[in-house]
């Protein structure tokens, strides 16, 4: 994998599948030639990629789709993975290149400021026991992000996958420590509230 891929910023990264998809005869790329252009970073480009379209209200099945993403990657990282090959249903999927610009669109700004906040730090917690339990927590999230809430119900798990696919992109082991202690269990909770309130309106019309 070329260096470049370990060093250019996020957005870099992105602008460059949009411009590979571009080129493409069907205008669309693979997952399999995104995890690819990640290189080394690729499992946590992919929590970021598939987690920051949830921390704003998105229609009915985005964020199944993202939970799906994100559970299949998160187990690979439990399993000590030490790089992300998607299965074959999963990978060949593609993806079409205006959907990539709009959301490099939406995320340039947000994402050019958190590359600058998160930075290589606390190498302790950004080695292969966070990364496991980095995907414990995504396993959970990802099963959150599936929850039948209505439109906001992915924000919550959504904010937090963001968090940790950032932090282990950037090898950022405070903010990986903070993914993984904070953000995830208030995630959970606020998802599991969500779910409860939702279960004791539907029981008051029986």
């Amino acid at each position: 994998m070329s260096t470049s891929s370990d060093t250019a910023s996020i957005g870099d990264i992105l602008q460059g599948l949009v411009t590979a998809s571009d080129a493409a005869a069907d205008g669309k790329i693979s997952l399999d030639e995104m995890v690819s252009a990640f290189g080394n970073r690729a499992f946590g480009i992919i929590f970021l990629l598939f987690g920051l379209p949830n921390c704003f209200p998105m229609p009915p099945g985005l964020p199944i789709l993202a939970g799906v993403v994100i559970i299949v990657v998160s187990v690979q990282m439990v399993a000590g993975a030490d790089h992300l090959v998607l299965p074959r249903w999963l990978g060949q999927r593609r993806i079409a290149s205006g959907l990539l610009r709009t959301m490099l669109d939406k995320s340039a700004k947000p994402l050019a400021y958190l590359e600058k906040f998160a930075r290589p730090r606390l190498p302790l917690l950004s080695g292969r026991i966070m990364r496991r339990a980095i995907g414990v927590a995504g396993l959970a999230l990802g099963i959150a992000l599936m929850a039948p809430i209505p439109v906001f119900g992915g924000i919550p798990a959504g904010i937090a996958v963001t968090i940790l696919g950032l932090a282990f992109a950037q090898e950022d082991g405070a903010l990986i420590g903070f993914g993984v202690v904070v953000a995830t269990p208030i995630a959970l909770a606020v998802t599991s509230a969500m779910m409860f309130a939702i279960f004791q309106g539907a029981a008051a019309f029986f």
